[in-house]
Formats: C-alpha cells, structure tokens, sequence
C-alpha cells in the first residue's frame, strides 16, 4: 500500500492523537528501517529507545515465534514458567533482595510505584500518607495518575482535575524537595525522580543531587522512587542510571528497551516495600504474560551476553565527540546512548529533524532547539560516523 492510501486510511479510521511525520515505516533490521516507498533509514530514535538490540533481531523474533506457538497468554490467576524467570534476572541486576511486578507499559509501571508508596505508608501507619513530590520538565506518563506526577503543566492542562497529592518542585534543587518534606513531615509517600529528565530534554541529575535525595528519603521515612523507563537496561552505560551515582532506591520502573519492541513495564521494589501490597492490592490482565516475558527474557539476556553497558558507554562516548565536533552544534548532554544535541542560535531542531529524516537519518526534536539520539544499544562504528556525517550535511550552510 502506498503511503497516500496509508495516510488517508489512518486518516479516517485512527484517533488523531499524534502529529506524524510523513512516512510509514514496514520493515527494519538492525539500525536499519524501509518505508512504504521503498527508501531506507538510519535509526537513531530506536522507537523511542524501544528496540534496544535493533530492529528485528532474530533471537528475539524467534523467541516470539516459539513462544506463541507454546503460549501465548494465561491469567495472573495461575502461574506461567515464564514470568518468574524474567523476575529473577532482573531483581539480580537491581543487585537482588527485590521484587517485580509486571505491567504492559512504563505509564503502568509508574502507576505501580504510586500505589505501593501509598500502600507502604498505610502499612506503617500513617493512614493519609499520599503526597509524592517530583520534578519539574519531568515526564512520567500519560495516564491521570501519572499525568498529576509528571511536570509539565502544558500536558496537564486540558485535563484538570488531576489526582491530588502530587507535587513538582525544580529538578536538581535539594533544598526544594527539603522544603516540601518538611511542609509533609510524616506524610510524604515518595519522592518520584527520572535519573536523566528525557522528554524534558535528556538532562541528567546534576552532581550530589540525588544522594542528597537519598538521605532526604532516609530522614524523611518517604520512599525513592527512580523513573528508569528511557534510562534503564544498558542505555547510559550502566545497567540503570542511578548506578552513576552511587546510591540504592526503593522501587525502579522500566519498560522501553525491555521487551526490544514487545510492550511490556516493570516495578521493581525492595522487598521491604514490596511487602506492603497484599493479594488484590495491584493487578493487570497482561502483565508479565507469556509472550511479553519470553521477549523480554530473551531480550534481557542477549544484553548481558553482549555486554550492552559497556558497549553503550563507549558507543556513546563516540557519538557524543562527534556530535560536539559538528558545526551548528554547541553542546552535548546525556549518559551513554541518551544524548541530546543543542543546536546552535536560530536553528530551529523541529526542521532539522525533519530534514535529517528526508536525508535518511532517524532523530527527534526533543526540545525547540536540542536534537535527540537514542540508537540501538548494539549501533556500530560505521553506523555512528553515517548518522553524524547526515546530521553535519544538513546543518552546513
């Protein structure tokens, strides 16, 4: 089907939600993705860091294969041979003495997290302990829930009222979170962080910061809840972010890059706060199914094999020199394969993307003026020099 009968049957048939580009992606592999014309592309969005090992990789797709050929779903009533073992590589790569929930999306995963930390509060008892405090440019989902946690009030806007007991103070100020939990002091559920704000712009925790949030958390008896969803699973350099940084939370949600482009979410918590949900407390139809597991276990596996931290780090560490390098860009930001270009002075980065992508090139306008690059984790020298020599193209006068 041509991308005009694509379009025009999008057009009359799908919510009109998002405000798409103009090109229908069929086929990937790798890097590599093919329209519906025909013309190839360098990926370095990777569906928004989903296909962590690249598109189509063929352990995973045959994985699926079998997978569904097995199983394809049973209810969260009964147990499957297949969740538990996904639990278990994760909660080692938390560094253990932890528990998993499975959900189908990072939104839910977050949803989760918010429910647990109230849960825990009531537990402990304090029956009104719900207040959570985030940050501001923060971006959590798009549920009402996460909405209400998520800071920015643009998104927020059109759907007033939120969910009470949500707070946002400026990112990377301690002395702001201090103030609220001291305005709280006893009712302060968690405190909900990303390690690197990427809808916000891919702007990491500043040095100190989130230490400082830990001990507050300490003294405070409020949870730290750490928004890995675009961080985790390899991308900065470490298994997650927060590992930068030197310090331990109390729950961790992850989805993108977890099923390599098979929706799946998890929350994991210590297992002292996990404890706090009883049976009833939290469930989902799809969460941590067979299929969806198989993929992400597969998935999971396949990074330890390759190493994918390490990889990334270095991959990063040549993707932002050459970035930094290229004329029309004045700066670089992020950790590993999470990076953002700013773009120089009267640059607009909405038509740069744009013009990057009729040349071949797969990036995202993450803010007016700052481009964002989030590669497969397994991206190659050649294919870095490639997307960097299109981005300079297109910025030369």
């Amino acid at each position: 089907m041509s991308f005009d009968d694509l379009a025009a049957l999008d057009a009359e048939h799908v919510m009109q939600t998002y405000a798409r580009l103009p090109v229908a992606f069929v086929r990937g592999e790798g890097s590599r993705l093919w329209d519906s014309e025909g013309r190839e592309y360098l990926d370095f969005l990777g569906g928004l860091a989903v296909t962590s090992l690249g598109h189509a990789h063929p352990e995973v797709a045959d994985a699926v294969a079998e997978q569904a050929r097995t199983l394809l779903h049973v209810s969260n009533l009964y147990y499957n041979d297949v969740q538990p073992k996904l639990a278990a590589e994760l909660n080692g790569l938390l560094g253990g003495e932890g528990r998993v929930f499975f959900s189908n999306s990072g939104a839910e995963a977050n949803e989760c997290a918010i429910k647990l930390a109230r849960r825990y509060g009531q537990k402990h008892g304090i029956p009104h302990t719900y207040h959570i405090v985030s940050a501001l440019n923060s971006f959590h989902g798009r549920t009402l829930t996460t909405l209400a946690a998520t800071g920015q009030p643009v998104k927020q806007a059109a759907f007033q009222p939120l969910a009470p007991g949500f707070w946002q103070v400026p990112y990377g100020e301690i002395g702001a979170l201090e103030e609220q939990a001291e305005r709280f002091e006893g009712k302060l559920a968690a405190i909900l962080l990303e390690v690197v704000q990427g809808e916000g712009g891919v702007w990491p925790a500043p040095p100190g910061y989130l230490q400082a949030v830990r001990e507050l958390c300490d003294r405070s008896g409020a949870l730290l809840i750490l928004d890995e969803v675009q961080s985790g699973l390899g991308r900065t350099g470490k298994w997650f972010a927060f590992e930068h940084f030197g310090i331990r939370p109390d729950i961790v949600t992850m989805a993108k890059a977890l099923g390599n482009g098979v929706p799946i979410g998890a929350c994991w918590a210590t297992a002292e706060a996990a404890a706090a949900f009883e049976a009833g407390d939290h469930a989902t139809t799809y969460g941590g199914q067979p299929l969806a597991a198989r993929a992400a276990l597969t998935t999971v596996q396949i990074m330890q094999r390759e190493n994918v931290p390490e990889r990334a780090a270095e991959a990063g560490a040549r993707l932002a020199d050459a970035l930094a390098n290229t004329p029309g860009v004045t700066g670089v930001r992020g950790l590993g394969l999470l990076l953002a270009a700013e773009l120089a002075e009267g640059l607009d980065s909405k038509a740069v993307a744009n013009a990057c992508l009729e040349q071949g090139l797969v990036v995202n306008a993450v803010t007016a003026t700052a481009l964002r690059f989030e590669p497969s984790l397994l991206v190659t020298d050649d294919e870095i020099d490639e997307a960097v020599t299109i981005l300079a193209k297109v910025l030369s006068p």
